[in-house]
């Protein structure tokens, strides 16, 4: 069986992040996400709408996912590639040449998905931020 392994917070799901997982499971037999937990987020100085518990409810409803594993920090990835025995770790295209990621060969196959515009989450989020400022500033 070969598993592959992404990671991701997941927090304002668009189809970009849906095409990565389904182009993530098509690589192989058995797909485990890492979802970034909340504390995590806050060291990657993100901050999520939704709770790292609904953020894994959202992505473990999907089909193309077999298993949620918490994203704790960045060191823990060689870990999680031991212990699943994991065959390929699929990020998106964004991640390309970042040494957290390339360092990584080393214990399996690393595989970079281009962003599907124009979907991308950061930019999505801007509009969600603009509209929630909106409303708030007509309240």
């Amino acid at each position: 069986m070969k598993k592959i392994l992404t990671y991701g917070t997941y927090d304002l799901i668009t189809p970009g992040h849906i095409a990565l997982l389904k182009a993530a499971k098509e690589m192989g037999d058995y797909l485990i996400v890492g979802v970034s937990t909340d504390e995590f987020n806050i060291i990657k100085h993100k901050r999520s709408y939704l709770s790292y518990e609904e953020r894994c409810f959202i992505i473990e409803s999907l089909k193309y996912v077999d298993e949620i594993i918490p994203e704790h920090d960045w060191n823990q990835k060689i870990d999680d590639i031991k212990n699943n025995n994991i065959d390929v770790i699929v990020m998106g295209g964004d991640w390309r040449d970042d040494e957290r990621f390339e360092s990584l060969k080393e214990y399996c196959e690393v595989a970079y998905i281009d962003r599907i515009e124009p979907w991308s989450s950061t930019n999505f989020r801007k509009h969600v931020n603009d509209y929630v400022e909106n409303i708030e500033s007509n309240i």
